[in-house]
């Protein structure tokens, strides 16, 4: 080496220890440099290390070693390179396999490859004749969010203040019974095209049932329909529905969906979540109860910080339980952002259509979200008490102070009585403590190991006489009789340490483990909104308060995405498909809205009628939009295939819960009773025995309990009700707020050979010869009738005799249990497991 050269080298290893500011990238590589990297560097890195860190598509961990800049701007742990203080560079600590990280993974490098890269990295880590990486300077510093959001960025549909538009006009005002209807017609004649003809009223009831209940209408139900002629029928339906305690049965379920709810926490050991239950009955009543969304948001974000949190706003917060948890990470700190990684992950999605879980690891590929503000928004929720299975991190008492009190004298009578009983029981033990023998102590002879019995028989030998022996054994069984006091009501819920939130950063890559910047609490920089005012830490207080500040943003009318969101939902679940057809995306990557316009106009009546749900499922359902058949025309069908128009009703197959939920009401099986512990339902054996703990996890409900609706279900994440899972139930790991309806052949199998389908066909026959005479025609009459809530013609009544004929022929079967085929065959029909 030159004398220059070595000069260089030494006087930039003796100035970085003492040197303050970022010390400037080495220059041009003088010739030795170049020769020293390409002969002994570039072999050692080829073959130790860029089969993973080669960059392209080989990269692995975020780290490029494949040019100085990336060396320096390191992967998920952090920079290879430190060039501060190059002997403390994660690539040196890496390659000694002293730290976390052990690369390359295969095996430790020889001591000469180490000392050739340690060498290399003492003298700046020149990469060869490239100058471009010979002098890359390290990664610039970040620059301030709001110079990469733009105003085109806020231009975007979603992003911009909800405006309440004009009602158009059209060209057929006669066919408009709501605004909802001048909004699509006007869309529909500009693509000249016209409404579909409205649905027969048989249609409708069984339409509309569905929709707002989950189950079917009964025949009575329908007779009184088809037999009101009045002006106001369709509406007093409406009204009914909208009223009824199964309506927080279906609606709630989808809420469920988009939470993804579950009673166990997923992985190997999928164990409980203690009082999960509470929440589903808490979204259950809060939509019976129409609980305004605004509110409905506060609770589940921060119901424990509200002024005057109640039971319910408690129970709420369980919202921020409900995800997959590893009772046994490999990597608890990782895992610990996994798990507020999830909360991110549903919270946006769920409250604001935005995918900000996509800007964990770098700036959001497609929408206007940088990182930081990915880790801003983690901010709000750092405080979370971790999952664990600690009750005092994840449980809240909730009991009222009735039921405090009532604890409080069940607890004073059992000590009481139990305190009754051992006075009595004193002197009888005395005598028989007294005859144990006095402690002793002894040595085991040498090389004595094998097993050997003492038995201490002093008691036996104590004399009690008979009539004490016979009073013993009495208050004994007094003792054990007196009934245990049930601990007074938990909720699974949030919890804080205190109000001092942890300081929170920017994590590299997204890597628990290598801190950036530090962040604070924050909104979406291309929403708009002030940071947020955060209340200082005060006396007493045991939360931070910043989940609270969230839930006002995020709940506020002046929040663009909220109401939008969820009336976009509603409209989803009424019609099979959103005005926006990603309903959980509203950024530049997710659909655009086919009807804006209307989207912000629902937004705004939505925000103006006090939040409330129940009138904007009436304005929906009342619409002459709804009401119109399923029919097909060709013209439009050639237009607007997908329907994107709404010229007419799309058909759509039942979910899985309402064919469950049909099948018992169909049978007269179904059991109304609501909310509690969930259940569990008919699972076979063979499936049972697939689990990583054969015969634990899954309790044996009565048969009564099993007969409820299928949303008190016990949620499993590892165990889903057969039936359920073959039609499509959601999947509990990730918010789900859309069901794809598939076709697979393990359907038919299930609805043809599955033990619970035709344990329904049997309810179905005896349901059916219980209220009709041995009349071959009437029963299956009364059959079709109950399964497709309509009169069957004659023709069906006809094929239906003619089918229990044949098969009582052919299958060499009695006439009852032809009668139960031919249930199991109505069980079937499409026209049972659609809705038109």
């Amino acid at each position: 080496m030159t004398s220059i050269g070595l000069i260089a080298s030494l006087g930039i290893l003796a100035s970085a220890p003492i040197q303050a500011q970022e010390p400037p990238a080495p220059g041009p590589a003088p010739a030795e440099r170049v020769t020293f990297f390409e002969g002994s560097v570039r072999p050692i890195l080829e073959r130790h290390c860029l089969d993973c860190h080669g960059g392209g598509e080989k990269i692995r961990g975020g780290l490029d070693l494949t040019s100085r800049a990336g060396a320096l701007e390191g992967g998920d742990f952090g920079p290879a390179i430190d060039e501060e203080f190059p002997e403390a560079s994660l690539l040196l600590e890496a390659i000694s396999y002293e730290g976390l990280v052990e690369m390359p993974p295969s095996g430790k490098l020889d001591p000469a490859a180490i000392d050739v890269l340690t060498r290399w990295v003492e003298m700046g880590a020149p990469y060869g004749d490239d100058p471009a990486d010979a002098t890359a300077p390290a990664p610039p510093a970040e620059v301030d969010d709001r110079a990469r959001v733009t105003e085109a960025d806020r231009a975007h549909w979603a992003f911009r203040p909800v405006e309440r538009p004009e009602v158009p006009e059209v060209e057929d005002p006669d066919w408009v019974l709501d605004p909802i209807d001048a909004f699509v017609l006007d869309r529909l004649e500009q693509e000249g095209l016209g409404p579909a003809p409205d649905a027969s009223r048989a249609t409708l009831i069984r339409r509309l049932s569905y929709d707002l209940t989950g189950l079917p209408p009964t025949p009575g139900e329908v007779d009184a329909f088809l037999s009101d002629e009045s002006p106001g029928a369709y509406e007093a339906l409406v009204d009914r529905l909208l009223a009824s305690p199964h309506y927080g049965e279906r609606w709630g379920r989808h809420w469920l969906d988009v939470v993804r709810f579950a009673e166990t926490n997923s992985f190997e050991r999928d164990r409980d979540k203690p009082s999960a239950w509470r929440y589903r009955d808490y979204v259950i009543d809060a939509f019976n109860d129409d609980t305004p969304y605004d509110r409905f948001v506060r609770e589940q974000l921060a119901g424990d910080e509200l002024d005057g949190p109640t039971a319910e706003s408690i129970i709420a917060t369980g919202f921020y339980r409900l995800g997959a948890w590893d009772d046994e990470p490999t990597d608890p700190l990782q895992a610990r952002f996994d798990e507020l990684d999830d909360i991110v992950s549903t919270t946006s999605q769920a409250f604001l259509g935005l995918t900000i879980n996509c800007a964990r690891c770098h700036d959001h590929k497609i929408d206007p979200i940088p990182q930081r503000d990915y880790y801003r928004f983690l901010a709000f929720v750092s405080n979370l008490e971790p999952y664990s299975y600690e009750p005092d991190h994840i449980l809240t008492e909730i009991a009222s102070p009735g039921e405090r009190a009532d604890h409080a004298r069940a607890v004073a009578d059992r000590r009481g009585r139990e305190q009754a009983i051992d006075e009595e029981l004193a002197p009888i033990e005395q005598t028989l403590l007294a005859a144990v023998p006095e402690p002793r102590r002894s040595n085991l002879e040498r090389g004595s190991f094998e097993q050997r019995r003492h038995v201490l028989d002093g008691i036996a030998e104590a004399e009690l006489s008979a009539v004490e022996l016979a009073r013993y054994r009495s208050l004994i069984g007094r003792w054990r009789a007196i009934p245990p006091v049930p601990p007074l009501p938990t909720a699974l819920s949030a919890r804080e340490p205190g109000p001092e939130a942890p300081q929170s950063y920017l994590l590299i890559r997204g890597s628990a483990h290598a801190q950036g910047d530090p962040v604070e609490p924050g909104f979406p920089e291309v929403l708009g909104a002030a940071d947020p005012l955060l209340p200082g830490p005060s006396a007493g207080a045991s939360t931070s308060g910043r989940r609270r500040a969230l839930a006002d943003w995020i709940a506020s009318p002046e929040n663009p995405m909220t109401a939008r969101v969820m009336v976009n939902r509603v409209w989803h679940y009424h019609f099979g498909r959103g005005i926006v057809r990603t309903p959980s995306d509203f950024g530049v990557q997710g659909s655009a809205p086919t009807h804006p316009e209307l989207l912000d106009w629902l937004a705004a009546e939505f925000v103006a009628d006090g939040w409330r749900l129940k009138p904007l499922h009436k304005r929906i359902v009342m619409s002459r939009t709804y009401r119109m058949s399923s029919a097909g025309d060709p013209e439009a069908l050639a237009v607007d295939p997908q329907n994107d128009l709404f010229w007419r009703f799309d058909l759509r197959r039942l979910s899985a819960e309402e064919i469950r939920d049909s099948m018992l009401a169909v049978t007269g099986a179904l059991n109304p009773e609501m909310g509690g512990p969930g259940y569990y339902s008919e699972i076979p054996a063979a499936y049972l025995a697939g689990q990583s703990r054969p015969g634990e996890g899954w309790g044996d409900s009565p048969a009564g309990q099993r007969a409820r609706r299928s949303v008190y279900i016990h949620v499993k994440r590892s165990l889903v009700t057969p039936i359920l899972a073959s039609f499509d139930s959601a999947d509990t790991d990730f918010s789900c707020p859309v069901r794809f309806a598939t076709t697979q052949p393990t359907q038919a199998l299930s609805t043809l050979n599955g033990e619970f389908l035709n344990a329904q066909a049997r309810d179905l026959a005896d349901r059916v010869r219980g209220e009709c005479g041995q009349a071959p025609g009437e029963r299956v009459r009364r059959v079709l009738r109950l399964v497709t809530q309509r009169s069957p013609t004659e023709g069906e009544v006809a094929r239906g005799v003619t089918f229990i004929d044949r098969a009582a022929a052919e299958d060499e079967v009695g006439p009852d249990r032809a009668f139960e085929l031919f249930c199991l065959l109505a069980l079937n029909l499409n026209e049972f497991f659609y809705v038109d």
